[in-house]
């Protein structure tokens, strides 16, 4: 699963590097501890443009009445993303990109507390992670556009710490995954290969929604 990340790209360099027109309501960066429920970068398709807008993370059927009215959909499995009546549409005509410098994951130690754990590429690149979205309203009420990141299992890199992680995709694959390239997206849909990432332990403070700093994804050193 994914339930945390850093972003550090800046917004001009992260336009660029997808070739995307941003909007002018993209998050603040840098951000070393972003949260479910707020706003996201994401790159998505709109014809022929791409486009470099928020999303909220957390993805919204449509036959949700509120935001808290079911649990909160953060993450869609690749293996049932499909036939999953909330993920469905999305996953075949609306798909995106999540820039992210790393993201992190949680191991637990012999007495139950949470470790957690920063992870990046290996070749120091950004993390671009699958995504889907959807536009959500009630009626009369403000409308949203949500998203969540694709998950599968752990690769090698990874699996001693969790065993899901979130589809990651290189260069050569973004425009597979946006529908640009025609058919075949779901061949994408797998864990990346050995030695793609790289992991180190940091600071105990991130296990807190409400820490921030760069130092949250300096490694951890036992005292």
């Amino acid at each position: 699963m994914c339930g945390r990340f850093a972003v550090t790209l800046p917004n001009d360099a992260m336009a660029q590097l997808f070739q995307a027109a941003p909007a002018n309501n993209l998050p603040d960066v840098p951000n070393y501890n972003v949260c479910p429920t707020t706003g996201i970068h994401v790159v998505y398709s709109d014809g022929d443009l791409r486009r470099l807008g928020a999303m909220r993370w957390g993805f919204l059927p449509h036959w949700y009445k509120a935001p808290n009215d079911g649990p909160l959909l953060i993450n869609a499995r690749a293996e049932t993303i499909a036939e999953k009546p909330a993920f469905r549409a999305a996953c075949r005509s609306r798909r995106c990109l999540i820039p992210t410098s790393g993201f992190y994951e949680w191991s637990k130690d012999s007495e139950g507390n949470r470790l957690p754990w920063y992870i990046t590429r290996q070749d120091h690149t950004p993390l671009v992670m699958a995504g889907i979205w959807q536009d959500w309203q009630v009626e009369g009420g403000e409308a949203l556009r949500t998203c969540a990141v694709v998950t599968t299992g752990a690769s090698s890199d990874i699996d001693q710490v969790h065993h899901r992680m979130p589809v990651i995709l290189g260069p050569d694959q973004w425009g597979k995954w946006l529908g640009e390239e025609g058919h075949g997206a779901a061949t994408l849909m797998q864990a990346a290969p050995p030695q793609t990432l790289q992991l180190h332990r940091v600071d105990r403070r991130v296990n807190s929604n409400r820490a921030s700093g760069p130092e949250l994804i300096e490694p951890f050193e036992e005292t």
